[in-house]
């Protein structure tokens, strides 16, 4: 989509191809032929943005509440967070007489950041900056935010007020032609760009990859986030000055569960005791494996691996636990007629510290009995053990 395909979309038969499209309820599979029939009764590329759009609304659907009413292109979907990160992330900037979000995009950050305070938003793309004004619109958060077309690379275009209280979130881009780009000094603009905005702005929340080379981030005095969403890890976040408030932390969403550092010392290590536990993603990133088996009481059964295991069981939000039955080495015959015996034919196996895939052990065990087993496929101070596991115990909820 480019600004003139936006701006057809935008008048009564835009809107009227918009409708056409979604009724199609379109799947990204299916675009040509889509494409082909819309394309009979409307211009190539109105068909094509109102297709797009269509397509993208209904993928966005799993990051905005409210996606039936904004517009995106496919790449700045891709680097949006969900909604929940960003008001979670939002709530940082509590107080501020002025927030800046920069490199905007679509605006995904800045509908959270414009309820908190009024909201300058920086972009270089005029394509993004009208998408944004136009969601912004939508949401009715236009006059809480001002739209600013800007290069990062120059000095911003505005200073600090002395008595004002103003906070920087910035999102450098992270895909190029649809390629991920690793490290933070080739990012767009680089995250260096960040330490000359520093001395004016000393608050300031920067998003990242959750892969980021923790090594590339020695040079920053920030406090290191890691954001996972329902399990799963999202994104790492940068906070400076005001806004830091530990070295490293895992956040939990959603539930806003976090677990700050630094990390603690080495936990002893144990052969498979009753409980296993295994960590949240962004306990894992955040190197707070060690801070988190200390508060369950729980030892590792490998000092490079991340499972843990107790005597008790103690209900957490920052990890997943099972009872644990047998545990002996790992030999494929011996695992083979132990399940044979307990008539296991449907196995779930999970792993961390095997070579081994799943699919090609389970095809190797030829099983064909009627009951279900879980397994862990891992390591016990350097030998590989397979531990049996019984139901998924509960997680901590908080009291209601």
């Amino acid at each position: 989509m480019d600004l003139d395909s936006f701006a057809a979309l935008l008048t009564p038969q835009g809107q009227q191809a918009l409708q056409t499209a979604i009724d199609l309820q379109p799947r990204e599979e299916h675009f040509l032929s889509h494409f082909q029939s819309l394309s009979r009764h409307y211009a190539s590329g109105l068909a094509r943005a109102a297709l797009e759009t269509a397509i993208l609304r209904r993928e966005a659907a799993a990051k905005f509440p409210f996606a039936d009413r904004l517009y995106f292109t496919r790449e700045s979907l891709e680097q949006s967070s969900a909604f929940p990160i960003a008001v979670y992330r939002a709530v940082r900037f509590r107080g501020f007489d002025r927030l800046f979000d920069l490199g905007c995009s679509i605006g995904g950050d800045s509908f959270a950041l414009a309820a908190v305070a009024p909201l300058t938003a920086l972009d270089l793309d005029p394509l993004r900056l009208a998408l944004a004004r136009t969601n912004l619109q939508a949401l009715d958060l236009a006059s809480q935010t001002c739209l600013v077309q800007a290069d990062l690379l120059n000095p911003l275009p505005f200073r600090s007020l002395p008595g004002r209280q103003a906070g920087l979130f910035f999102d450098p881009a992270r895909r190029t032609q649809g390629r991920r780009i690793h490290h933070v000094h080739n990012y767009q603009p680089p995250l260096e760009t960040v330490l000359g905005w520093l001395e004016q702005f000393p608050a300031a929340g920067i998003k990242l990859s959750p892969g980021v080379d923790l090594v590339e981030l020695a040079p920053y005095p920030a406090e290191v986030e890691f954001i996972s969403l329902g399990g799963e890890l999202k994104e790492a976040v940068l906070w400076f000055g005001p806004l830091r408030s530990a070295s490293t932390r895992a956040t939990l969403l959603p539930g806003g569960y976090t677990l700050a550092g630094p990390p603690a010392p080495a936990l002893p290590l144990s052969t498979p005791l009753a409980y296993l536990y295994e960590p949240d993603p962004a306990v894992l990133r955040a190197g707070l494996v060690s801070s988190l088996g200390a508060s369950l009481n729980a030892c590792q059964l490998d000092p490079d691996i991340a499972y843990l295991t107790a005597a008790v069981f103690t209900p957490t939000p920052f990890a997943r636990g099972w009872p644990l039955g047998d545990w002996f080495p790992f030999q494929l015959k011996r695992l083979r007629a132990y399940l044979r015996e307990r008539g296991v034919g449907q196995l779930v196996v999970k792993k961390r510290g095997s070579a081994l895939e799943p699919q090609d052990l389970i095809h190797s065990l030829r099983l064909q009995g009627t009951n279900q087993a879980t397994i862990f496929l891992t390591q016990c101070d350097g030998q590989p053990i397979v531990l049996v596991a019984g139901t998924e115990l509960p997680r901590f909820q908080p009291d209601v």
